[in-house]
């Protein structure tokens, strides 16, 4: 495994911690279409982006609304500016879809990226860190967590769920089966609690 590249568990959301930040977002976005806002329906949308398909925050700036397919039958992304530029196609799910949809139908931006910014056509890196951060701290999350800890969350469930290290590896574009296999110890947790339950 890269050396330089490590996962170290204080970085991965529970899922109670998941559910109380969905929560925070829904309120604001109640209180923000009624006064016809767009800040916190773009920070939902950004939010559950990141955790329902494991974008890396760079993936997300650079996101243009002609890379979703949002047609019948369509939930696909396509990733153009990868890690080492690889492109690759990135499933979600139809509640995601449902909910991209609804931002777009509400946002009054028509720059051609999904997450764009007052001050260029889309937001930086930095911005959307900014975003998580200014959400989080309203949850009341610990400050160590940050955009990168939606794509941890989703690799340690997408794992849980289909059991496939392949398939979590290409959804999040590993070069390396051996990068996405960190995900594998973060069940660990999960096993044990299996194992008390027999």
């Amino acid at each position: 495994m890269n050396a330089q590249w490590n996962v170290t568990f204080d970085k991965f959301m529970s899922e109670d911690e998941v559910k109380a930040l969905r929560k925070t977002l829904e309120a604001a976005v109640i209180i923000a279409k009624s006064k016809a806002h767009q800040g916190p329906v773009r920070d939902q949308c950004i939010i559950e982006l990141a955790l329902g398909s494991g974008l890396r925050v760079s993936e997300l700036a650079a996101l243009k609304i002609e890379d979703i397919d949002l047609k019948r039958g369509g939930n696909t992304l396509i990733v153009r500016h990868g890690k080492g530029d690889k492109l690759r196609q990135v499933k979600f799910s139809s509640t995601l879809k449902t909910l991209i949809q609804e931002y777009l139908d509400y946002r009054t931006s028509d720059s051609d990226y999904l997450f764009s910014s007052e001050r260029q056509d889309y937001m930086s890196s930095n911005g959307i860190q900014k975003v998580f951060k200014k959400w989080a701290k309203k949850t009341g999350l610990p400050s160590r967590y940050s955009i990168h800890s939606c794509r941890h969350f989703y690799s340690v469930r997408l794992l849980a769920v289909s059991k496939n290290l392949r398939l979590v590896q290409q959804q999040l574009g590993h070069s390396s089966p051996q990068t996405t296999t960190v995900y594998a110890f973060a069940l660990d947790e999960e096993i044990t609690e299996a194992v008390e339950k027999l």
